[in-house]
């Protein structure tokens, strides 16, 4: 959807990038296995581990847990934001039927195409047989589907899905979440605090029998099992957020969130020392009160994401108010970019094994790279679907029965 706060423009092409730099440098992070681990048997942690480089770098292994545990929280806040505004405007039906050709088909071309490209490399690197056959054979026996980050894209047809059954029970049911979210304004301590609140009702059992990267599904719906509540959480308050009216309340220019943007940062990094030292004992040192610490890292994890979000969205607000012209670009085609990075990253991470070249000096490339190529093949593929539109919009205009207003296809429909 196009967007007209520049703010948000902004957050949400940075956080596009973040993505890609997660998955760019994952291959280089010192967690990883020491040993690529077998394509063909169970668990399947390659799905986990893509590509595995023996450059590595520890900073990359900071960059990557911190992103890991506020970012997908973050995606859906603002995938939430303009789903009621969208469901005033086309209503439940219409919404539902765009949502499913945006979200839904964009899945299943990802699914089959191009998640079979982008796992290549991976099956190469320990294969005896590297043709493509070879794979293909290997892919088609696998008890699994793997669906790389085309996961959000169904998870979030699901959430809007239920949105719309919402609005079509109850259209004004949008008052009743503004009313959530009125007082945020001047109090968003509070609303900070229901979050955190519910989160950790719905973290902290799941949390005793999953990992937060543990992933369950069935063939292709996969989601991460102790997180998922949390992407609910955070969508149902970007619905909320978007219903009151996301320029105004909670994100209002001169609300407290974001006059006190400071706090909500350096309280983001606190709670993540408060996730992170407890791991690192658990790891490293042997004999200590394992739960105990766990439990610490649990409350540590369900802060951290709650005001990374917050601080997040309050620091663009506060300082990103202004168009960014090539944050702007990547945001207008962060849908295509998305889409199209995970063969490119995983690809050029497969190309640099064995590459005498710094880790950090990989894991950049491969960011660069992958973020040139993504949204280059975003722009084609943009263009080419809008001049598709224009061709039918013009062939139907012509036999009198035309797409939209003016038999034309309006600037909103080709871009929300």
């Amino acid at each position: 959807m196009r967007v007209a706060n520049p703010a948000l423009e902004n957050l949400r092409g940075v956080l596009i990038v973040l993505i890609l730099a997660f998955h760019c440098f994952s291959a280089y992070i010192v967690s990883q296995p020491a040993s690529p681990p077998p394509f063909d048997l169970p668990p399947f942690d390659w799905r986990a581990f893509p590509i595995i480089d023996s450059d590595r770098w520890i900073g990359f292994d900071l960059f990557c847990a911190f992103q890991f545990l506020y970012l997908m929280q973050m995606m859906f806040f603002l995938s939430g934001l303009f789903v009621w505004p969208s469901l005033r405007r086309r209503g439940p039906r219409a919404f539902v039927l765009h949502r499913v050709v945006r979200l839904g088909v964009p899945f299943l071309l990802g699914l089959y195409l191009l998640m079979p490209l982008a796992f290549y490399p991976v099956y190469r690197v320990t294969a005896v047989d590297p043709s493509w056959s070879s794979f293909w054979s290997h892919w088609t026996a696998l008890p699994i589907t793997p669906a790389g980050p085309m996961w959000f894209l169904w998870f979030l047809v699901v959430l809007d899905m239920s949105a719309a059954v919402l609005y079509r029970v109850s259209p004004n049911g949008g008052r009743f979440l503004a009313l959530l979210v009125a007082q945020a304004k001047e109090h968003p301590g509070r609303l900070f605090t229901a979050v955190i609140c519910v989160s950790a009702v719905a973290y902290f059992p799941l949390s005793a029998l999953f990992s937060p990267w543990k992933w369950i599904g069935w063939g292709p719906f996969e989601v991460q099992a102790a997180l998922a509540p949390q992407y609910v959480i955070y969508f149902l308050l970007g619905l909320a957020v978007g219903a009151h009216g996301y320029e105004r309340g909670l994100l209002e220019l001169d609300g407290r969130l974001v006059r006190h943007w400071p706090i909500w940062i350096a309280g983001g990094f606190a709670a993540f020392m408060l996730w992170i030292i407890p791991e690192a004992l658990i790891v490293k040192v042997p004999g200590v009160p394992v739960d105990a610490l766990r439990a610490v890292g649990n409350v540590g994890l369900v802060l951290f994401a709650g005001a990374a979000c917050f601080g997040l969205t309050a620091l663009f607000f506060r300082y990103a108010t202004a168009p960014w012209p090539i944050i702007g670009g990547i945001s207008e085609n962060a849908y295509g970019i998305y889409f199209f990075h995970y063969p490119v990253a995983l690809w050029l991470q497969f190309m640099l094994l064995g590459v005498a070249i710094p880790a950090i000096g990989k894991g950049v490339f491969v960011l660069i790279a992958t973020l040139t190529l993504s949204w280059v093949a975003s722009v084609a593929t943009t263009r080419l679907l809008a001049s598709g539109h224009a061709l039918i919009a013009r062939g139907a205009t012509l036999f009198g029965a035309p797409w939209s207003a003016g038999g034309r296809l309006s600037r909103t429909e080709l871009s929300d």
